[in-house]
């Protein structure tokens, strides 16, 4: 892989991945778009107009943008996200779905702040860790601050509730802190903290126990709450190898649910079968290839944890996503990157790999 293109070689594939997600959700929402809103292509225009029109648009800004400007406006991002967090908790200016309270009502638009608390955070803790790059393996000076970032934000988050959100948040932050040279020894403590807190998180939720016994069994309650990893794994079954055709989907009509968000990938996956959807696997393991290979080349210390952090992000983010709807996860309710529907999700995400093409640019020099 030559180094002058590395940077295009990120440009070309996200936006073979963002064309590819525009057609697919175009299929997979044509029923659910005409039901709710009485236009086959409202949630594809929708996504062109609010995500991927101006997420091309930010992403070519940001990717002429030195990197280590950001790092000055890292706090004031991370101190408005946290803002955000705590109004949406707030009645009245909150659009509820499924029980949680994700979005800000800003009218004919909608604002989904944990998206948003994806990068600003990310950049945040990067620009943290460089700054503290010496004391980073120190337990007082290194530690136990980063347990307090990242437990101040997902505690906000966990009160919405949206345990993928935290999960990604924290997986990629881990990635981060180990690069810039954690001890194992505070990894160690940080994995059976994680795991005796999700623990706690599924035990004091009815739902997330229930989604958790069903991934251990999936043929238990199939009407009720394993309806939807059943009629997913449904889908991707019966797409077989080569798939159903293009908007050939039977799931779509009102079987599966959430076939425009976390669910998006049982649709795909029964239009264009399993050698076909291969594609969009390669796809995504090449954003990590290049991801990181960038971060390895990056010219400073936080050029390498910040892309290191954002490639982390969007790969583990798919990986859930995409191993969930095959049963290999428990369900998480998160987006599949620059596929699902949601324009703050897409927004944001192109905006992470605008700051991550600079840094393959000056990378590549």
């Amino acid at each position: 892989m030559r180094k002058t293109k590395l940077s295009h070689m990120l440009l070309i594939l996200t936006c073979i991945l963002v064309v590819f997600g525009l057609v697919m959700l175009s299929s997979a929402s044509v029923v659910k778009s005409f039901e709710h809103k009485g236009n086959n292509y409202y949630y594809f225009i929708h996504q062109l107009l609010s995500g991927a029109i101006p997420g091309i648009a930010v992403l070519l800004i940001a990717s002429f943008i030195d990197y280590r400007k950001w790092k000055r406006f890292a706090a004031p991002l991370l101190f408005i996200t946290l803002i955000l967090l705590i109004l949406v908790l707030i009645p009245g200016i909150t659009v509820e779905a499924g029980g949680a309270r994700r979005w800000i009502n800003l009218g004919p638009l909608s604002l989904q702040p944990t998206e948003i608390a994806k990068l600003t955070f990310l950049l945040y803790l990067t620009t943290w860790i460089e700054k503290r790059e010496k004391g980073i393996k120190d337990f007082n000076t290194g530690f136990l601050p980063f347990i307090s970032i990242v437990g101040i934000v997902c505690f906000l988050i966990m009160l919405e509730p949206d345990l993928g959100t935290m999960s990604v948040i924290v997986f990629s932050a881990i990635v981060v802190y180990y690069i810039a040279g954690a001890r194992l020894s505070h990894l160690a403590l940080l994995g059976v903290s994680g795991v005796a807190l999700i623990t706690l998180l599924i035990k004091t939720a009815p739902y997330r126990l229930a989604r958790f016994t069903v991934f251990l069994n999936p043929e238990l309650d199939p009407s009720g709450i394993g309806y939807q990893i059943n009629q997913a794994l449904l889908a991707v079954g019966s797409g077989g190898l080569f798939g159903k055709g293009l908007g050939r989907s039977v799931q779509k009509y009102n079987y599966l649910p959430e076939v425009t968000g976390d669910s998006i990938f049982a649709v795909i996956a029964e239009e264009l079968g399993f050698f076909r959807i291969i594609f969009l696997l390669i796809l995504f393991a090449l954003f990590g290839i290049i991801g990181f290979t960038i971060s390895k080349r990056a010219p400073d210390f936080y050029g390498r944890i910040l892309a290191a952090g954002i490639t982390t992000w969007i790969v583990f983010q798919a990986f859930v996503n995409i191993a969930a709807m095959l049963s290999l996860v428990p369900l998480t309710g998160i987006p599949l990157p620059f596929i699902s529907y949601g324009g703050t999700a897409l927004l944001v995400s192109l905006s992470a790999v605008g700051i991550l093409i600079n840094i393959g640019r000056q990378a590549d020099v």
